[in-house]
């Protein structure tokens, strides 16, 4: 029996223990995650008696403050890629890990700078009202509703399959058709979430999930710095040797310098990472929550400073799991890594003790929490861009009234949610931050080209628009769908075919480029012209807020 061969029953054993321990203290687990389930339901429905019209469902009724607002958008943002999937990247890859961190971070100034005060001031409820306000209405409203949904659904994935993984692990589910009743459960309950809620309810729930993740993060990150006295180089020197790959766990290379093919997939990420941000459509709607302009790039700046926050604590959390569990142990339990966090949180009470498992029920409830929250945000971004877009204006032609238009979003919301539960049961597997990056580098293809263009470029057409939005789009899901994430690879959505030719596990670095080059191309190539008028009342509103909503 070769020695590998042995760790891994020894990590088997581990997990055994770990679930025998948390199954001792099972109706502890149960109660913290009904407690915040009842809890956020509450909020649901008070929110849900508040919502009144189409402006209350879709923005909450602008009504939120700039510090609301940011607390909001962290919840939004911070999602389970952030907590599990970062967490894991890190405690499997070291410095390589860590670049999820940083590339989420840094993309907010594109958000801020570019995005944030400009779309606030130039739409109502979604990217498509921006387009719409200098093109063709039905065009390009049909093409920013589908980029919308093809992008939240891709980032539903890793939610869902976070989802699996985290209760799998805290109720001793090792069936697959246990796992795919669980991500049924969090698809059920985003569909309450969003139907009754709508953005007021959505809004609280991110709130409450931002500050029980961020105090869960600062518990866990104290326990970490206090178990090696707050000596920083001692953590990471420990975690380099408990790793088995010394200097290397610490260095560039680990995961995205093997190869020629694996560097050039380290920058088609960052790329993503950092592009993707302004364009992924549930944190673009959240401009529409506050009052004005000034409150949504104030909403920023706090969401800047809260999330920064968080993303230099996952440097406790990826390398003190690496430095307090084996490297055989994380993989036994989810072989990408994505629950690091919680058996970190058992690790550091204790895997024999009661307090051990009460740490894990709590961080993996907290966790819990960060998807629900996520998974509403982005099903409402997704059927409120469907009702709005498609149906109000597209389908009724602009003669929708309210009432019906929420009812659409709606129903909608039903139908997200069983393809999202459909794709969320395949997706089990994989690294939830990888999944979350492809959302990214789709985002960042379709939607982000075509809103810049729109808001900065005087003779951007219908036509470039359609262009950069369907064309970014298509060659993005299509390099996916042949990548090593969807076959071809032992963590692959398929992993005992292989039909993947495109080499890279993030398309970004073909499809971004890409997705500009159409929008200018369509635009060259377009006979209409360009509304100037249009364009310069856009300016005016863009920047000055003059009409705004």
């Amino acid at each position: 029996m070769s020695p590998a061969f042995t760790q891994v029953q020894l990590a088997a054993s581990d997990m055994q223990l770990a679930a025998n321990e948390a199954s001792e203290h099972r109706p502890l687990i149960i109660s913290l995650f009904a407690a915040f389930v009842i809890a956020t339901l509450f909020i649901t429905v008070w929110a849900g008696r508040q919502t009144k019209d189409a402006a209350d469902f879709y923005a909450g009724g602008r009504q939120f403050s700039a510090f609301q607002n940011g607390l909001a958008v962290s919840g939004d943002y911070m999602s389970a890629a952030s907590f599990l999937g970062i967490a894991g990247a890190i405690a499997l890859f070291g410095y390589d890990g860590f670049l999820y961190s940083i590339g989420f971070l840094v993309a907010w100034l594109v958000a801020l700078l570019l995005v944030a005060e400009p779309l606030r001031n130039s739409g109502r409820y979604t990217m498509g009202d921006v387009l719409a306000y200098r093109m063709r209405q039905r065009p390009v409203r049909t093409a920013a509703g589908t980029s919308t949904i093809v992008v939240s659904i891709f980032y539903l994935l890793a939610q869902m399959a976070g989802a699996g993984v985290l209760v799998s692990l805290l109720l001793g589910i090792t069936s697959d058709a246990g796992k795919i009743l669980i991500v049924a459960l969090v698809g059920v309950l985003m569909i309450v979430y969003v139907s009754i809620g709508g953005m007021k309810g959505t809004t609280w729930v991110q709130m409450v999930k931002a500050v029980l993740l961020i105090s869960g993060t600062i518990l866990i990150t104290f326990l970490v710095l206090l178990k090696f006295n707050f000596n920083i180089s001692d953590l990471l020197g420990t975690a380099a040797e408990n790793s088995g790959k010394g200097a290397a766990f610490l260095e560039p290379g680990l995961q995205y310098g093997a190869t020629g093919t694996t560097k050039l997939d380290f920058i088609s990420l960052g790329i993503a990472l950092v592009l993707g941000t302004a364009g992924l459509p549930h944190i673009l709607i959240r401009f529409y929550t506050v009052p004005n302009a000034k409150a949504a790039r104030k909403s920023v700046n706090w969401a800047i400073g809260i999330i920064g926050g968080f993303y230099l604590m996952t440097i406790a959390l990826g390398f003190g799991a690496a430095a307090l569990i084996s490297q055989e142990e994380i993989i036994a339990s989810n072989k990408s890594g994505n629950t690091a966090a919680p058996l970190l949180a058992l690790h550091l009470g204790g895997v024999d003790s009661a307090w051990g498992a009460i740490l894990l029920a709590t961080i993996s409830a907290v966790a819990f929490a960060t998807i629900l929250a996520v998974v509403a945000g982005l099903t409402l971004a997704s059927s409120s861009s469907f009702a709005h877009d498609i149906y109000a204006n597209v389908i009724k032609k602009g003669k929708a009234t309210e009432k019906e238009e929420v009812r659409a979003a709606r129903l909608a919301t039903i139908g997200i949610g069983a393809v999202s539960i459909l794709l969320g049961s395949l997706a089990r597997d994989l690294n939830v931050a990888g999944l979350v990056a492809l959302a990214f580098a789709v985002a960042a293809s379709a939607n982000l080209p075509t809103i810049l263009y729109s808001l900065f470029w005087k003779r951007f057409t219908t036509q470039g628009a359609l262009w950069s939005i369907y064309g970014g789009l298509i060659v993005a899901v299509g390099l996916v769908l042949f990548s090593p994430v969807v076959s071809g690879d032992p963590t692959a959505m398929f992993p005992d075919v292989d039909f993947a030719w495109f080499p890279l596990k993030n398309p970004g670095i073909i499809s971004i480029p890409f997705g500009f080059l159409m929008g200018w191309l369509g635009t060259i190539l377009s006979k209409e012209e360009p509304d100037t008028g249009k364009y310069a009342e856009l300016e005016v509103r863009s920047l000055t807020g003059t009409g705004a909503h």
